[in-house]
């Protein structure tokens, strides 16, 4: 079973998976999965029908909206906030009606591959996917996806090299665009071309 701190609200239809653990004050809208032994941390914020695989541990503070989509084994740092409108209003162009908080044609997707890490403090846009392993620096702003196994940082961000799947940084990106196969001091082994990262 689950263990859901007695502060923690939970909307109906929600599905949280066997060995999973939410926090102090974390608010989970209807409709929302999360997977087995995830970890949701205090005063977290999961939005209706968001999905979240298994073993994805959120941190404190974290506001995930409707729309995205979390795969498993993903870590999600504290004070991270994922976007899913580029053009958001409070009202109609009347000013006398509050546009609705529903998903709409003006809702995009955001999707977080596999193993991937966000650090702390950073800004999710949407309509874009963050790669398989790849790896967020703390208070990035993401504007545009994030290939497999690439490390980004700054605002917006940028890459700057490859991580490993044991989260070691092992290579820096150069200019080179020949193809080359890079070992991490942990073993596993990559080829990597014109900045298209593959496992071996």
């Amino acid at each position: 079973m689950p263990r859901i701190h007695p502060t923690a609200i939970i909307e109906d239809n929600v599905t949280i998976g066997e060995g999973s653990s939410v926090w102090d004050n974390v608010h989970i809208r209807h409709g929302a999965t999360i997977g087995e032994e995830c970890i949701i941390g205090e005063k977290t914020y999961i939005a209706y029908d968001v999905k979240i695989g298994n073993r994805v541990k959120i941190n404190a503070m974290v506001y995930i909206c409707a729309e995205v989509t979390i795969e498993d084994g993903v870590m999600i740092s504290a004070s991270t906030t994922f976007t899913n409108d580029r053009f958001p209003r409070a009202t109609f162009p009347d000013l006398k009606t509050l546009r609705p908080s529903e998903p709409d044609e003006h809702t995009l997707t955001t999707l977080v591959r596999e193993g991937a890490t966000i650090g702390a403090g950073c800004t999710i846009g949407n309509d874009l996917t963050i790669g398989r392993w790849a790896m967020v620096g703390m208070g990035s702003l993401v504007t545009k996806s994030v290939p497999d196994f690439h490390l980004v940082i700054g605002s917006p961000a940028r890459s700057i090299g490859v991580v490993c799947k044991c989260g070691q940084l092992f290579h820096k990106f150069d200019e080179s665009v020949e193809k080359k196969e890079i070992a991490c001091s942990c073993g596993l082994k990559y080829e990597i071309e014109n900045r298209n990262v593959k496992e071996l």
